[in-house]
């Protein structure tokens, strides 16, 4: 059988039954559509908590104050035997594979410039924060005291405080009032807007000793430690829980990782994804059952045509590579529609939506249309097998 005659007569079912063709590969369309969408919704919004977290980095240790539990988090600095302390801070950073250290503390205070007054949080952070966390300051620079310890009132101002009350004015060396305090601006930090949540445009740095004086606290919150990209982390938390036994005199404090915890996220978000892609699944296998019925019906109709071909000469296998080819395509060309359905509703989700995010990796793109054609072809196997194997005089009777 030439190749022609075979995509004429594969084809000559859908020309023939247009109506029905179309309805049995909106089945397939419908499940490829909803498997395009939700996984699209789903890729996204991994790929927006991912970055949300990686934004700093991820070789990043937090030091918290209060052992972890068995049966929940950090009990925190009430069940602390020692809090961390800038001292800490400083004993880490003598360690081998570490690079930045960061004390921090974070809290709220009103600030007043010119006659203008507005709340911020205000994030207290020792001289190696901006390095620690990829961010960069505009104009000015970070405080370059060598020593923590120096309480010096400088700030350094997020983008959008600086627009607010400095206006076009050049903020640098004018004196902010911070929570009632007299600091002097040092520095502006590049636009870096939102992460999870948390707006650092709208904030102000402070070193942290003069956080800690700012806001009455004898001990820090956090401390972060960044160590060498080459260097796994089980190794460099070892470490650093050494050193802080050592100084504390038992593990009185909690270590988190921000590559197991990425690792951790990144897991359950792979979980997420591929539920929603098997409820999508569930309206693929609806299609299939459509392209079994549809298959099953144009064996029986076509009967007659069939025992016409077997007596022309066509073998077994020709008949069931017609009928196979047939189930495919139309599988395939409902898989089409449905990838263009499907990418199309989550772009005008997104555009109505903007803050949906919205991601459709072309490998889920390929999957799917292969996903759709597999289909057809499992369920075009009973029928094409039952064309294949009829009697030619028997059909060639057949009304």
């Amino acid at each position: 059988m030439y190749l022609r005659d075979f995509i004429t007569l594969t084809s000559s079912s859908f020309l023939t039954y247009r109506m029905r063709s179309f309805l049995t590969g909106l089945g397939i369309a419908i499940g490829i559509a909803a498997v395009i969408l939700l996984t699209s919704i789903g890729e996204g919004l991994h790929q927006f908590v991912l970055n949300e977290f990686s934004q700093f980095g991820t070789h990043i240790i937090s030091i918290q104050p209060g052992k972890a539990q068995t049966q929940g988090g950090s009990i925190g600095v009430l069940g602390s035997v020692r809090q961390i302390t800038l001292a800490d801070a400083d004993a880490l950073r003598r360690l081998p594979y570490v690079e930045q250290v960061n004390p921090s503390v974070m809290g709220n205070a009103e600030l007043k410039y010119g006659g203008r007054t507005r709340r911020a949080t205000v994030f207290g952070e020792g001289r190696n924060f901006a390095a620690a966390f990829t961010m960069q300051v505009q104009s000015g620079s970070f405080w370059p005291d060598a020593d923590d310890e120096q309480a010096r009132a400088v700030v350094v101002l997020g983008d959008k405080v600086r627009r607010e009350l400095f206006g076009a004015q050049h903020p640098l060396g004018e004196y902010l009032r911070v929570g009632g305090q007299r600091f002097r601006v040092i520095g502006v930090m590049q636009p870096k807007g939102q992460v999870l949540g948390l707006d650092l445009d709208d904030a102000v740095f402070i070193p942290a000793a003069r956080a800690m004086e700012l806001f009455n606290r004898s001990g820090l919150m956090e401390i972060q430690v960044s160590y060498r990209a080459d260097v796994a982390a089980d190794p460099v938390i070892r470490l650093v829980k050494d050193r802080l036994i050592e100084r504390h005199g038992s593990e009185d404090f909690t270590l988190i990782s921000q590559e197991q915890a990425l690792d951790v996220l990144g897991s359950v978000l792979d979980v997420i994804t591929f539920a929603v892609a098997a409820l999508g699944g569930i309206s693929l296998l609806v299609g299939a059952v459509g392209i079994l019925t549809i298959m099953t019906m144009a064996v029986t109709e076509r009967t007659a045509e069939i025992g016409l071909l077997r007596a022309l000469g066509a073998r077994e296998r020709q008949v069931l590579l017609l009928f196979l080819g047939e189930a495919m395509m139309l599988s395939a060309l409902g898989g089409v529609l449905g990838l263009l359905a499907g990418m199309g509703i989550a772009q005008g989700l997104h555009l109505l939506f903007p803050a949906l995010p919205v991601h459709t990796p072309w490998m889920f793109v390929l999957l799917a249309e292969l996903t759709a054609v597999g289909i057809g072809l499992l369920a075009g196997v009973a029928p094409a097998l039952h064309a294949a194997r009829l009697d030619p005089v028997e059909a060639l009777h057949a009304e």
